[in-house]
This record gives structure tokens, sequence and C-alpha cells, in this order.
């Protein structure tokens, strides 16, 4: 797989070489697109190309994320399960932690991992299928791994020992708000800056409040998750050939699967018994939510904000305020859940700290060209 330049300019030619490129192919019959009623439907057009292109990258950087947290939190440390697989080594404490918030944490971390690694591996498959060229970072494979034993001694995309965790996704979740409407800004549910979601030694491993990693992580995984379910569903209105909607929209309802989870998982580290954790050893506390809630059940509570056991979207504004409240994926736009404004996120996530300027630029552009996509109608 051909590695993509690193000189802007040449990159910019590349691409859009890579978009003509596919968008011929296609024309000339090496993609067979149709409607339910068996029609042949028009190729995948530039945009559409440019939207997968933006895609697989997404994919391959949350797979980056994933295949960290796996190895040292999924069920195997430093290995995924095989079915072949009958050796386990035994659980570490981040495991542990983990399976405090859900008996099936470490499940549910490898899952989640072979899912992503699956998006990632399928989109460059089919934009390769279509004549169009796929996605390769491994040049920009570059970031320090974890030194916790269980973790791969290889080079990362992602940062994941020095986030500033965004979880004003709870909030906005459990508002009746829409951003998309002008509903905001959210409050964050709980501060998380400069901390690590990922043991970063065996000495991490062996603090008595390692809970605290594993709880970082929780947020951090619907903070990832939301994102994603947004981004497809925002850029899935931008899509005009009806497999590529397919593929946009299979995938997308995968995210909202993942999503659903981690929710769920989140509420757990912020109640008993796993709540309150007092702020030790470097590492942030975490309060009791329910404690300002005095009735988790009942919405009208002081704080819904906060409702560690409502995993739901609320109902909100959608179209027109003339219509009832409805629950709906948000955001839906691309300004706020579009592909430059989910990278503008990551960066300020802290997930390519020390990562090269030419990696965030080419995530920059190839984000500009996903974003610019129209559906056409023919």
């Amino acid at each position: 797989m051909k590695e993509l330049s690193k000189n802007p300019s040449n990159r910019r030619s590349f691409l859009k070489k890579g978009l003509f490129a596919g968008t011929a192919a296609a024309g000339a019959g090496l993609l067979a697109s149709h409607s339910a009623k068996g029609q042949a439907t028009t190729p995948p057009t530039p945009g559409d190309i440019a939207i997968l292109r933006f895609l697989a990258a997404a994919e391959l950087i949350e797979s980056d994320m994933w295949q960290q947290y796996a190895e040292l939190g999924g069920l195997t440390p430093g290995q995924l399960p095989v079915e072949t697989n009958t050796t386990f080594t035994p659980m570490n404490n981040y495991q542990a932690a983990m399976m405090a918030l859900d008996p099936d944490g470490p499940q549910y971390i490898s899952s989640n991992t072979i899912d992503e690694l699956s998006h990632a591996a399928f989109l460059n498959a089919y934009l390769q299928l279509i004549g169009a060229l796929p996605v390769n970072f491994d040049v920009y494979r570059t970031l320090p791994s974890s030194q916790a034993t269980g973790a791969k001694n290889i080079g990362r995309l992602t940062n994941l020992m020095n986030l500033n965790v965004d979880t004003s996704w709870f909030t906005r979740y459990h508002s009746a708000t829409n951003p998309d409407l002008g509903g905001g800004p959210y409050a964050q549910a709980i501060n998380l800056t400069n901390v690590t979601a990922i043991p970063r030694n065996n000495a991490d491993l062996a603090l008595s409040n390692i809970q605290a990693i594993a709880n970082v992580a929780a947020f951090h995984f619907g903070y990832i998750e939301q994102g994603g379910t947004s981004l497809y569903a925002t850029l899935s209105q931008q899509v005009t050939n009806a497999q590529v909607l397919q593929i946009t929209l299979g995938i997308g309802g995968d995210e909202i699967c993942h999503f659903l989870e981690w929710v769920d998982f989140a509420g757990n580290a912020v109640q008993p018994p796993n709540a309150p954790l007092a702020a030790a050893n470097g590492l942030p506390g975490f309060p009791n939510f329910d404690a300002s809630v005095p009735n988790p059940s009942v919405l009208t509570a002081p704080s819904p904000l906060l409702q560690t056991n409502l995993i739901f979207p609320v109902p909100t504004q959608f179209i027109s305020a003339n219509l009832p409240p409805v629950a709906i994926i948000r955001p839906l736009t691309s300004a706020q859940g579009g592909a430059v404004a989910t990278i503008n996120s990551f960066v300020a996530d802290g997930m390519f700290l020390g990562q090269s300027p030419a990696f965030i630029q080419l995530l920059q552009e190839l984000a500009q060209q996903a974003d610019a996509a129209v559906r056409q109608v023919y």
C-alpha cells in the first residue's frame, strides 16, 4: 500500500488523483450499485469518495485507540481474543477496575476494538474495489506506547496518556435542548484535564486507586463513540451513491450500539459502589452523581443532567419548534458533527499530543474534502 507523501502540495495532488481515479473506475463498471428496484444508480461521486476516505482515516484513528485499551483492559492483555486461543494470562488491576464498572467490561472493550478494526479494513478494501486510493497512516505511527506489562511496544497514532476528555456529551444527551438549534453550551459532567486513560507503566497498575484510570477511560469511551455516531449520521446526509449510503448507515448503526454501552459504563463510574472516589496519586477524583439526585428515577430531580441510569437521549427540539420533541442523535450538522468538527475535537482532546504537524494537516485536508461533499440529485 502506497504511503501518503508528507509534502502538502504532493499530497493534495495525490488525493485529487485518487478521487478522479475512483470516479473513473466506478464509471467504467467496477462497482455494481443498484437501487431497491434493481435499476443501476449513479456511481460514487468525488464527494462520496472523499467521505469514504475520511471515514477510513477516522476508523484507523479509532482502531489505534481501541487497540491500546484492549491490550491492557481487554479479555487478554496484549492480545485480542481468537477462537483458537485457550491460554489466558492472569487478570491485571486495570481489567479488574473495568469489571467493577461492568462484569463484561473487558469483553466489551475487545469487541469494540474488533469492530473498529473491521470498519477500517472494510472501508479501505471498498475504496480499492472502486479504484480509489485507500488511507495508510503507517508513517505516522510514532507516538510511544504504555510501558505497562501487556502493552505492545509499537508506535501509535494516538496518545491516551495526556487527555483532556470532553465530558459534555453526558450532559448534552441528558438535556432537552438541541445544539444544532442553538442549545448549549453544555457543562462538563466532570473535569478531566491532562489525565491518563490507560496505565502508563507497572507502577500505575499497582496503584490503590487505579479505578480512577478506568473511570477516565469510561468517559473517554463515550466521548469517542458519540463522536462517531454524529459523524456517520451527518456525512450520510451528503452521500449520493446508494451503496455508499448503505455503508455509512450500516457502520454508523454499529457506532450507535457502541455509544449506548459506554453511556451506561460511564454512569457506573460516578455512582456507588465505585463513587465517590477521592483524588490521589495524581489521578482525579470521581463524585457520586446520585448524591445530587435524591430519586434518580424521577426526571424532575434536582440534577437530571447527571442522572446515572438515564442512557437514552432525552427528547429534544428537531427540525421545527412547531413539532413535538423527539429523541434523536445530536448534533447532526456539519458545523458541529462533521469531519472538520471531529478532527478539531480530537486535537482538543489531546489524543494527537506529540504528533507531527504534517499528520494534523493531512487529517484537516481529508476532513475539509469530506465536509465539502454535496448530495447530487439526478
